[in-house]
């Protein structure tokens, strides 16, 4: 399974609102994983087993709680048993479409 997740506190006291080392602490976590990963601007992307994934996703998101006074988790899952290596394969798919 693909998650795509992004997780960030509020009322955080900031008066910028920046939230970047609480979600540095949530890649962090991912990336320690060992599970395929990527972030982007918005989400961070990680694949592997259902209970792995939404492990590190759990972790990840209590390690952001203390930067605030609440926790705000946006989640989308690819479940499709049997494949792996869609992270890298959806993409390179893609790109052979729009080079097609």
């Amino acid at each position: 399974m693909i998650v795509a997740f992004s997780v960030a506190p509020s009322g955080t006291g900031r008066a910028d609102g920046s939230v970047h080392d609480a979600v540095a602490e949530a890649v962090k976590i991912v990336r320690d994983s060992g599970l395929p990963n990527r972030t982007s601007s918005m989400f961070t992307e990680i694949e592997g087993e259902w209970d792995e994934v939404m492990a590190v996703v759990k972790r990840a998101t209590d390690a952001v709680a203390p930067y605030g006074s609440r926790v705000s988790l946006v989640l989308k899952a690819d479940i499709r048993p049997g494949y792996t290596g869609e992270l890298d394969g959806k993409i390179e798919r893609l790109e052979t479409a729009i080079d097609g």
